[in-house]
């Protein structure tokens, strides 16, 4: 009499689960090494009506600290270049980052970082963190932060928002540089 050579149902499952389990790391390597979206956000302007919205970039060569932007230890805020450098004391530029600006703009002058929170919801209905306040006009509180998933859409419709949002690793930078009472200049 021929013995059958069968396998219990426990060996099959047990396979199948290993080799699906395989599959997803495989994909998920794979996925981690596309291309990954980036968020995209525009100032609003009298004249602007649709278009593209730029994207933040990363140049090759770090651009210059502003010649206008005061000395020593600071946040420097760049209006028209939509750019911050975090300065030490030296006057060297430790990191320089695009970010996206709320829809009120502080004016250029000096400031100090007066507040800062963990975490929040921020005037627009997304969860931010890494806080940083540093000055206001009009009722309006101007303040660094990064949205908790990573995001930054753009600022929400007829809502006056004074936040400056940027990529999450470089909110965690400006987090760990920007102490209480460190100094922010902000320029055209």
């Amino acid at each position: 009499m021929p013995v059958s050579a069968r396998l219990p149902s426990w060996a099959w499952v047990s396979g199948l689960t290993v080799g699906a389990i395989a599959a997803v790391v495989v994909l998920a390597t794979q996925a981690d090494r596309g291309a990954h979206p980036v968020a995209t956000a525009a100032r609003p302007s009298a004249s602007a009506s649709t278009g593209a919205h730029p994207k933040p970039t990363r140049s090759a060569a770090p651009a210059a600290v502003p010649k206008d932007s005061g000395t020593g230890r600071r946040i420097v805020y760049s209006l028209g270049q939509k750019r911050l450098w975090l300065v030490d004391a030296s006057d060297a530029s430790r990191r320089t980052f695009t970010v996206w600006p709320g829809t009120v703009s502080p004016d250029p002058g000096s400031y100090t970082v007066s507040l800062r929170r963990d975490a929040i919801t921020g005037s627009d209905g997304v969860k931010i963190e890494h806080v940083v306040y540093f000055g206001a006009k009009s009722g309006v509180n101007f303040a660094f932060s990064n949205a908790l998933d990573g995001s930054s859409p753009p600022p929400a419709a007829n809502v006056q928002t004074g936040g400056i949002r940027m990529r999450k690793a470089d909110g965690t930078a400006l987090w760990t540089f920007g102490s209480t009472a460190t100094k922010v200049r902000v320029v055209e």
